[in-house]
């Protein structure tokens, strides 16, 4: 029952998170904001790394049936959807952290690791959005822009504003509802040694 619960909750997490792709963030031609980033690293933080990376997982796949998927080869399409997408999973390496200052009151310590695990989280998913346009995304490069440069200055710039947005969101959900982080089946991602 417990696993279903999670199973369950992850997927409706990939759900939302790719719903939130749906709404319009693109600033200029190539740089965005991935909304979806912020219910995927509260789950992430609230369940920890392998229920994130399965329900990251599903949110990349949930862009085929959507439409949701640009195509150039099959290699840059495994990379951008699956592979890039679950590596988003990663924010649950801080969930324990986050739960163990939030059970202890610590709200400083609370704060640092929702940063660290919101950075880290979108960090991964966008270094492999950074790899895909390095190899193949390059030759689309605006004024013949060197595909690395390119490729660092819009990936970069889009993970580190939605990392930032992320972060954000995540610490306000922390400070007035920290709940949210702490699953109601009492069933921590660690539990305080004695």
């Amino acid at each position: 029952m417990y696993k279903t619960r999670i199973l369950v909750e992850g997927t409706i997490v990939a759900a939302l998170s790719l719903v939130l792709s749906f709404i319009p963030t693109t600033i200029g031609s190539s740089f965005t904001i991935s909304l979806g980033m912020i219910p995927m690293t509260l789950f992430a933080l609230r369940r920890g790394l392998k229920p994130a990376l399965m329900s990251a997982f599903i949110w990349g796949i949930l862009h085929f049936p959507a439409s949701q998927v640009v195509y150039l080869s099959v290699i840059q399409v495994l990379i951008e959807y699956p592979i890039a997408f679950v590596f988003a999973g990663f924010a649950g390496l801080y969930a324990k952290k986050v739960q163990q200052a939030l059970v202890d009151q610590d709200m400083r310590n609370a704060r640092k690791n929702i940063i660290l695990g919101s950075f880290v989280g979108t960090g991964a998913r966008f270094f492999w959005h950074f790899i895909a346009g390095v190899v193949f995304w390059g030759s689309y490069a605006l004024w013949g822009m060197n595909p690395w440069v390119f490729s660092l200055v819009m990936n970069g710039v889009s993970g580190l504003a939605t990392a930032i947005v992320t972060a954000v969101v995540a610490v306000l959900v922390a400070e007035k509802a920290p709940q949210l982080y702490l699953p109601k089946d009492g069933r921590l991602v660690q539990k305080k040694s004695q």
